[in-house]
């Protein structure tokens, strides 16, 4: 009897143990994360009887066709040289504008025409940059882009006949003109200028008037023109003028003064405005809150949302494309745990058929994007998301921080991310913060990061750290932090600084010198430059301040492992000072690992090497997430 107990009591203590293990999810391989999808950038003809996408063909991203009342496929391009780029464009005669990723400046306008299957050169200018500001259905033939060819600094407006190649210069930009506003008629008759701290907006009624400033705002304020409402010469707008948070406003473009204001949120910025040039008219306005949130004032296109939104319940879909009588329309689908799927909705017949999915993992098998929020030490609110994996334990997890790029105007979501569902899928809580600076939350927080890249953006991320250790989420001996661009210098800065709180760090094209940021700026960045100078810094006035925060200039101070990835043409980088600061430190730090990759963004062997980069930080962090001493 007293055995039997024993075995019974040993038995219940098993399987209690066996039931607080930690299980962990089963491992996704790292290229069901990054490969590319089979199918991307759909766009739909003006006609509404094509559809096109691109597809990997002879080895690249090349322009397939499929005929929507058949469902005919075929190969449009067949380049294997270089992708074509996602950003292409349908014309209102059956041809397809488009650019290829070609390594350097060089991206000629290439013209593909349906009928003849041929493709041709359009437009060659060299290193200038093109870019497509408006097509006309009355005048099929001519389309208006901006060129920066006669000055690398300035882009100019041409007309572009895109059957002869015909190129007749429209407006000269007189070096401050930052945006052109083409209204229904193809004309431009609101301009934005700027002397990189300031702002004018000027309009004009006809081409043969005179451009005249009806608003001058110092850029802590902003006013971002839509379109033109139809009424008298009224145009609708983002704006925060007289308000903390950016609204939706109407503005009267002879006085220059606000006629009303078309909606807000008192929370955060609106952010989108979805506007039928087609139709002329406002549909909705979108933001990001916790989550993404929409408000319609179109009926029709809120009926056509909602019939999708009951077949595709539980997700979150927007329009990215639509046939000119806007009857078909392409639609993408996506949540947190899902990276997507891209329909065509007829809204005849209400029907929706799938086009592609861009991932095969099973959303189950991926981890809930949580909002967050915390109070800075001092007393500023800041929000951000939290992404716990798939294990039994929730607490005292091993954390990975990815503080974002920019650092202004720019924030995490609620989205999708391949990188934090892979991170989260190894076991990883994922820790995303919308630091001051950030975009979204208003004109007081998005001006209290103005020179404090160094400072109190820092601090922020210091601070969501102690709150994860504070509320025993994360285990304060296995932190990381991980991040690109100014999220890469906010890793090195960590590190450099704060090194007792990080186990490790991880960095990607990271800023690692604040003059060179500056300094290196394209030359079309000129009319901001003075706004560079009072958010991050004058490199004159506030050199000590930007030498004091620089990590390149304190290459002695971190003493935890990096991996430290370059990618040999970035353009905002000086690869030889890059080159020159690892060495400096690995000469006080052998667990500095640094891999220069020589492959451009979507040229030969890209996709492979993102794929080896994550493995190489899936090893990393394998090695050195280990409890410290």
């Amino acid at each position: 009897m007293v055995r039997s107990f024993k075995i019974l009591l040993v038995i219940v203590v098993a399987a209690a143990l066996s039931s607080c293990v930690k299980k962990k999810a089963a491992e996704i391989p790292v290229s069901e994360f990054f490969k590319i999808p089979e199918k991307t950038a759909f766009k739909i003809s003006p006609d509404g009887k094509f559809i096109s996408y691109l597809k990997k063909y002879n080895g690249k991203q090349n322009i397939c066709i499929q005929a929507i009342e058949d469902e005919e496929n075929m190969m449009a391009t067949s380049f294997s040289d270089f992708s074509v780029r996602g950003d292409y464009t349908w014309t209102y005669d059956d041809q397809i504008l488009f650019t290829q990723e070609k390594p350097g400046d060089e991206h000629p306008m290439m013209a593909l025409d349906l009928n003849t299957q041929k493709t041709r050169v359009l437009l060659s200018e060299g290193k200038a940059s093109i870019r497509i500001l408006n097509k006309n259905r009355q005048t099929p033939d001519i389309i208006t882009i901006s060129l920066n060819k006669r000055d690398s600094a300035n882009f100019d407006v041409y007309r572009l006949n895109i059957k002869s190649g015909e190129l007749q210069t429209y407006l000269v930009n007189p070096g401050n003109i930052t945006e052109w506003l083409v209204d229904a008629d193809a004309n431009i008759r609101l301009i934005k200028a700027t002397d990189g701290v300031d702002e004018t907006i000027l309009y004009r009624p006809n081409d043969k008037a005179k451009f005249k400033p009806i608003i001058r705002n110092n850029f802590r304020n902003y006013v971002r023109p839509i379109a033109f409402s139809g009424i008298a010469q009224n145009f609708y707008a983002l704006s925060n003028v007289g308000r903390d948070k950016t609204a939706f406003v109407e503005i009267n473009a002879v006085t220059g003064q606000e006629t009303r204001v078309i909606y807000a949120d008192k929370n955060t910025d609106i952010q989108r405005v979805d506007y039928s040039k087609g139709k002329s008219r406002l549909e909705l306005v979108a933001w990001d809150d916790a989550k993404p949130k929409k408000h319609f004032f179109d009926p029709e296109i809120k009926e056509v949302y909602q019939t999708i939104y009951k077949q595709l319940s539980g997700y979150e879909v927007n329009i990215t494309d639509r046939d000119s009588a806007e009857r078909k329309f392409i639609v993408q689908s996506y949540t947190d745990r899902n990276r997507g799927s891209v329909y065509l909705f007829d809204r005849i017949n209400n029907k929706l058929t799938k086009l592609a999915d861009y991932s095969g993992i099973d959303p189950n098998a991926l981890c809930e994007k949580k909002a967050i929020s915390y109070t800075a030490s001092d007393g500023t609110l800041i929000n951000g998301y939290l992404t716990l994996p798939h294990t039994d334990q929730q607490t005292n997890l091993p954390v990975v921080v990815i503080p974002h790029d920019g650092p202004f105007g720019m924030r995490d979501s609620w989205n999708y991310s391949s990188e934090v569902q892979f991170l989260a899928n190894r076991g990883y809580a994922v820790f995303q913060v919308n630091y001051r600076g950030s975009s979204g939350y208003g004109k007081v927080f998005y001006s209290a990061g103005f020179k404090e890249v160094g400072g109190k953006i820092q601090q922020d991320i210091t601070d969501g750290v102690n709150w994860l250790i504070a509320n025993k989420i994360a285990n304060p001996k296995k932190i990381a932090i991980y991040g690109r661009g100014f999220g890469g210098f906010s890793a090195l800065y960590a590190i450099t600084f704060n090194p007792k709180m990080y186990n490790c760090a991880i960095v990607q094209n990271g800023l690692i010198n604040l003059f060179t940021y500056i300094k290196t700026a394209p030359a079309y960045y000129k009319p901001i430059l003075q706004k560079m100078y009072a958010t991050i810094g004058d490199p004159e006035k506030d050199a000590d301040l930007l030498r004091s925060i620089s990590p390149v200039f304190h290459p002695e101070k971190p003493t935890v492992p990096l991996l430290f990835f370059q990618d040999y043409k970035d353009q905002r980088a000086n690869i030889s000072e890059v080159n020159h600061y690892i060495r400096e430190l690995q000469k006080h730090n052998p667990a500095v690992k640094y891999s220069l990759n020589k492959y451009e963004r979507g040229s030969q062997g890209g996709e492979n090497r993102r794929m080896q980069n994550y493995a190489d930080i899936e090893k990393f962090l394998d090695a050195n997430m280990h409890v410290k001493p």
